[in-house]
């Protein structure tokens, strides 16, 4: 029996079909056509990008048995259209891709087609490398690309730093009297890494969950409310990451919002590093063998920020980043239970434009649940509702652990409490104020330096309270101090008290040897609420 998702189909012979036409067929016709106008522009002299390169369509007509400009073949008659070649072969040169390489990686092997295909019945077509992804577009998605293509331009001089997928070429298929758009783009799922989990996030709760179906496969794709379930704390990561990546999601939501764009998803795809090596490990005791440094670490991706780590860095590997052992292009995270993991992540599916059909489906899901929860929305309410999905829910920050310096302060502080007596509580009663003392550090003063028991401040043997005997002391060295300064120079400036000053309120009259809050101030010059006083107030400078 034949089997129809969208354009896409099972013959009997149970090769699949898009469009009637075979899949051997389109993968070898799709060979053809890239190979020919790929090395058709080789040949054209190299200039910056102008405006009508945007909507300039190149045709070919390929003859089974061949003409003075394509080869034969064994496939039925076919015409292959590429759109706007040299604008695309501009973005294949600013992602670092050489045309040999983009040959090589697309011609050289035959395609590989993956068998998810998403609810829209598209195809999926992988390079033999890992490399680059073929997808079928529908026509309204080719058009509306065409159409972004110029913002698409200005967006990556500006900012390579988005997760925004990477289009290298856009081209057509005339087969059979149908029209197989493709689209060329990077791969965010490398098979060469297992991924434990997949998921694919909108933000939105009405009916995103996985089918049962979905969940039936080896390596189903989840959704919101799956993740929800099953991931409560979400996924954590460290503060650097996480800015760089909300930072990063914040511009590109603000990019699709101004392209009236919504209904984009964020595709996880989570490699667990632990999980891995327990694998490897219980596989190599099975064989009876070591594991070989190529099962260990796959083959990294060529093209220059095309990785989720560089996505949200903004560096390419030729400026000084490279895949470590441990991080091969993925993004580093943590779970709940410590595991270490690797997170490969892109937004996809941003050819839907809130036309007419969009607005229709919004408003009728709205009637039957709450509007707000719908994947379908007006382009603003879906770009900040996915945001705050994403750096709410779905990706978390690593709490810092506090430094040995806060540390030390707070046990400072608590020395403090301690050495409070109990006789130094101020009275609650009715007509008695609260003792409010304010310490006031001097800058020269480091942070952290508090009192002892003793009430002397911490590491300032200098610094004596003031008692009744200091402060006679105090008056007549400071009149003999005054005396000998000025017979000396003149020009010197006066001496500044150094250390801790405490304030009292006016209506306080009891003397405190130790203050029961510290609260750093600035500098005050009045000497009348002083309660210590330095060593250079009570002995005056001596030149040796």
């Amino acid at each position: 029996m034949k089997k129809t998702i969208g354009h896409r189909g099972v013959d009997p012979t149970g090769e699949t079909t898009y469009k009637k036409t075979t899949s051997s067929a389109l993968k070898g016709a799709i060979q053809l056509g890239i190979a020919h106008t790929v090395g058709s522009l080789s040949q054209k002299a190299e200039r910056d990008v102008l405006m009508q390169d945007f909507v300039v369509v190149e045709s070919i007509f390929f003859p089974s048995e061949g003409s003075n400009l394509t080869p034969a073949h064994h496939y039925s008659d076919f015409r292959f259209k590429t759109y706007a070649p040299i604008a695309f072969r501009y973005f294949r040169e600013l992602f670092g891709i050489r045309p040999d390489d983009y040959l090589y990686s697309l011609c050289n092997d035959p395609l590989i087609e993956l068998s998810s295909s998403g609810a829209s019945g598209s195809l999926f077509y992988v390079s033999s490398d890992d490399e680059f992804i073929i997808k079928t577009v529908q026509h309204k998605e080719a058009e509306f690309l065409q159409k972004l293509l110029p913002g698409y331009f200005m967006n990556l001089n500006q900012n390579k730093r988005t997760l925004l997928p990477k289009f290298y070429g856009l081209y057509c298929v005339q087969a059979g009297g149908k029209n197989i758009r493709i689209v060329v783009m990077n791969n965010l799922l490398p098979r060469a890494i297992p991924m434990h989990l997949k998921y694919d996030l909108k933000g939105s709760t009405y009916k995103r969950r996985a089918s049962p179906k979905e969940c039936e496969k080896n390596r189903p794709t989840f959704k919101d409310l799956d993740f929800i379930q099953d991931v409560p704390e979400g996924l954590l990561l460290e503060p650097d990451n996480y800015n760089a990546l909300c930072k990063t999601i914040q511009r590109d939501c603000l990019l699709l919002q101004s392209f009236k764009i919504m209904d984009y998803s964020l595709l996880v795809g989570v490699h667990n590093v632990d999980q891995a090596f327990r694998d490897r490990v219980a596989d190599s005791r099975a064989n009876e063998g070591p594991v070989t440094p190529d099962q260990r670490r796959p083959q990294a991706q060529k093209a220059l920020y095309c990785t989720a780590l560089e996505s949200i860095q903004g560096e390419a590997r030729g400026k000084g980043t490279t895949d470590s052992e441990d991080h091969m292009g993925g993004i580093p995270a943590r779970n709940s239970k410590g595991e270490r993991l690797l997170l490969y992540i892109g937004i996809i599916d941003i050819l839907q434009s809130y036309r007419f059909v969009k607005k229709l489906e919004h408003s009728w899901k709205a009637l039957v649940h709450d509007g707000d929860t719908v994947s379908v929305h007006r382009p603003g309410f879906y770009a900040e509702r996915f945001q705050r999905f994403m750096c709410n829910t779905v990706f978390k920050k690593i709490p810092l652990k506090p430094s040995p310096s806060k540390k030390s302060r707070a046990g400072c502080q608590s020395v403090v409490r301690r050495g409070l007596p109990a006789t130094a509580m101020p009275p609650s009663g009715a007509g008695n104020t609260v003792m409010d003392a304010r310490l006031v550090y001097r800058p020269h003063l480091q942070p952290g330096e508090g009192e002892g028991e003793s009430g002397v401040p911490c590491g300032r043997p200098d610094i004596l309270l003031r008692t009744p005997e200091n402060r006679a002391a105090g008056s007549e060295l400071a009149e003999a101090n005054y005396s000998t300064s000025s017979l000396g120079s003149r020009s010197s400036p006066p001496l500044r008290s150094v250390g801790v000053e405490v304030h009292k309120p006016a209506t306080t009259e009891q003397e405190q040897n130790v203050p029961h809050r510290a609260e750093a101030r600035g500098v005050d010059e009045q000497s009348s609420n002083q309660d210590a006083v330095s060593l250079k107030d009570i002995i005056p400078e001596t030149n040796i």
